[in-house]
């Protein structure tokens, strides 16, 4: 339904004779934009990140990684629970 410039500079309307604009109806600006951010994280990054990580797969596989470890390095330092009596106690 653009307009696509041919190689000798002319405009060319790629739409089908059988369709008119005027059957399309009016179009509303924003109609689906609630339904589609209310499924959607936007995160801004900043430029060094941005360019380390220039997909948004790679940004998620990085920062599960990090989960990953996170949870690793959390398991193994954490002290054991003591159930029953206290050592040294009769």
């Amino acid at each position: 339904m653009s307009k696509v410039k041919t190689e000798d500079g002319e405009m060319n309307d790629d739409m089908r004779p059988e369709y008119r604009r005027e059957d399309l109806g009016k179009g509303v600006r924003g109609k689906y934009f609630e339904r589609y951010s209310s499924g959607t994280n936007l995160v801004l990054l900043d430029d060094k990140v941005a360019k380390a990580f220039p997909t948004s797969e790679a940004v998620n596989e990085a920062l599960l990684g990090l989960l990953a470890l996170a949870e690793k390095a959390v398991g193994t330092t954490r002290q054991p629970v003591e159930h029953g009596r206290k050592r040294g106690a009769s």
